[in-house]
């Protein structure tokens, strides 16, 4: 039977180092997993996806038009999430271009130019790319995008980002149909689904209540309605914060 467990209130807060090193592993992890999916041809979803797209057909490098396709997104996370939030994303699309661009070069003791199958590169670079989103998030920073609009509806409404973030994966990976197979169509679909369901099983209102430094403790922490509101509890056993 669950028990409740009691959740600290106010939320713990990070320190910024423990912000800085957590937008910098997770944009090293997020960056593996980008080139991983790439090796494989598939897409993925959001902008990073469109921006797989555009490499694909275009001569540009995906470092460039990954910051390009992101800048319109900042606009909305100035309002919807504050300029703190917008500034650790920018950074963390700016060192995830850089660090995607650096595993590609051949000769330097990096990954280099390899080939993968695309049901595995969906599978495994999914799984890699969205440890590395929950890591950012969870630092107050995000890959800009889907994930701007997904952080948002969740804080606004409840609706998990994965979930929301899902949907306009999915119109990313049709698109992919102008240049892909039906091949690297369901792989692709696999992947974004991989992904997405990752985040939404381990991202979500109440799982995670320690903030960045300089952020107030919002309602993500959810109190019981039985219970002392000054003393929020959690379900054991990983159900819903209440």
């Amino acid at each position: 039977m669950a028990t409740d467990i009691p959740v600290p209130h106010p939320a713990p807060q990070h320190s910024v180092l423990d912000d800085v090193l957590g937008i910098l592993c997770g944009t090293i992890v997020v960056s593996i997993g980008l080139f991983l999916l790439r090796a494989g041809g598939v897409v993925t979803g959001g902008t990073a996806g469109l921006t797989l797209l555009l490499d694909y057909t275009t001569p540009i490098p995906f470092g460039v038009w990954f910051v390009v396709i992101n800048l319109p997104f900042f606009a909305l996370a100035i309002r919807g999430k504050g300029w703190g939030f917008v500034l650790r994303s920018a950074l963390a699309i700016g060192l995830v271009s850089a660090f995607a661009s650096f595993h590609a070069l051949p000769g330097i003791g990096t990954i280099g130019d390899i080939e993968l199958n695309p049901f595995y590169a969906a599978v495994t670079g999914s799984v890699v790319a969205s440890v590395g989103v929950i890591v950012l998030f969870r630092h107050g920073a995000s890959m800009g995008g889907f994930n701007i609009v997904g952080l948002i509806l969740q804080d606004k409404l409840g609706w998990r980002a994965g979930y929301t973030m899902m949907v306009g994966d999915a119109c990313v990976v049709l698109a992919s149909l102008a240049i892909s197979t039906w091949q690297v169509l369901l792989a692709s679909a696999l992947g974004v689904v991989t992904m997405n369901l990752i985040i939404a099983l381990n991202h979500r209102p109440g799982r995670y209540v320690a903030v960045t430094a300089g952020r107030r403790a919002t309602a993500s922490v959810r109190t019981s309605r039985r219970a002392d509101p000054s003393r929020p509890t959690a379900r054991a056993g990983g159900a819903r914060t209440r």
